[in-house]
């Protein structure tokens, strides 16, 4: 109908206004043809989508001999139908055989793993990067030495070049010095302050090595009171990182001083010890690392925390020997 009649017919049907007839004739149009077209709204476009199509739910394409594809969870062919569980429709649906393209979909398929392989790669490989360009995101990976990476697990760890082992922590105890305890005792005025050492059993630790500038590596947990930590402590820890002593012992007959207390009518005087400088590092959470600030003779030492109310009485001891003297006596107890 030429839009003059068609103009005509609505202004003399409706009896509306020459300017407003043409608005009310592209209305009737486009409802006329909503009618007409089953299934056509703005909510539901058609389904049909061409194989180039990269805005496509994941899964697995099922490419039609016309150029489209269902893009599919699983499907299974029984003689000559198909029967697939559309992604798109939430439901299983059935269409011949004959409308598949067989080498397409193989093909689809064939591209959709690579694509899955080459993202799992590519995401690995950024995880790994953020690993080596943030040490403090490691937790058991950190590199440390030549090349080595530190252990898993708590506890210290001394590292020499690739060489890295676990200390392990030896108990100590408090010994009273008789011969000063006896000159306390005759003395008529008790002016003569008392001394105890503090030692562990041996003359020897297990744990040699032979470099004179050796690392060592700390690993401890966040406090949990439901988990028993490898690290022991005979009191509270401080609560802004450990502070660890690195000290010579003194070789006795029966054991390693490593620190002696003076007291005098019960009252502490002082505490000596023969202390090695080391810096302590923060280097991820938790992992703490200690460098010496001087090179270490041959002789017995041992690590220890101090805690609030003194040193932990659960030290970390080794031994440094000359390299010469790797083959060294077994530990005596």
């Amino acid at each position: 109908m030429p839009r003059e009649l068609a103009t005509g017919v609505v202004m003399s049907r409706f009896r509306v206004s020459p300017a407003v007839a043409p608005f009310m004739l592209a209305v009737c149009f486009v409802a006329i043809l909503v009618i007409a077209t089953p299934g056509l709204t703005a909510q539901d476009p058609p389904s049909n989508k061409k194989s180039d199509s990269t805005d496509i739910p994941r899964g697995t394409k099922l490419v039609l001999t016309d150029g489209t594809f269902q893009v599919v969870r699983e499907y299974q062919r029984n003689g000559d139908r198909v029967r697939y569980f559309s992604l798109e429709r939430g439901d299983w649906e059935e269409i011949p055989a004959a409308m598949i393209d067989w080498d397409a979909t193989a093909k689809a398929k064939a591209a959709t793993q690579k694509d899955s392989e080459d993202l799992v790669a590519k995401v690995h490989r950024q995880e790994e990067a953020k690993k080596m360009d943030n040490v403090q995101d490691i937790d058991a990976s950190l590199p440390v030495g030549d090349g080595a990476y530190l252990p898993q697990g708590e506890g210290m760890f001394v590292v020499e070049g690739k060489s890295i082992r676990l200390l392990l922590q030896v108990d100590s105890a408090i010994r009273t010095d008789k011969k000063r305890e006896v000159e306390r005792i005759l003395s008529p005025i008790p002016v003569v302050p008392g001394k105890k050492h503090v030692e562990i059993a041996g003359t020897r630790a297990a744990l040699r090595i032979t470099t004179k500038t050796p690392e060592f590596y700390l690993r401890e947990s966040p406090s949990d009171p439901e988990h028993d930590s490898a690290v022991r402590k005979s009191s509270r820890p401080g609560e802004n990182g450990p502070e660890i002593e690195l000290l010579r012992a003194k070789v006795t007959r029966n054991g390693r001083q490593f620190q002696t207390i003076r007291a005098l009518f019960g009252e502490e005087l002082s505490r000596d010890a023969s202390e090695v400088s080391i810096q302590r590092w923060e280097v991820a959470p938790m992992v703490y690392r200690f460098t010496l600030g001087e090179a270490l003779p041959p002789g017995e030492y041992v690590l220890a925390e101090v805690l609030p109310d003194g040193l932990n009485m659960y030290v970390w001891d080794f031994g440094v020997d000359n390299p010469a003297s790797i083959a060294s006596a077994p530990a005596k107890k």
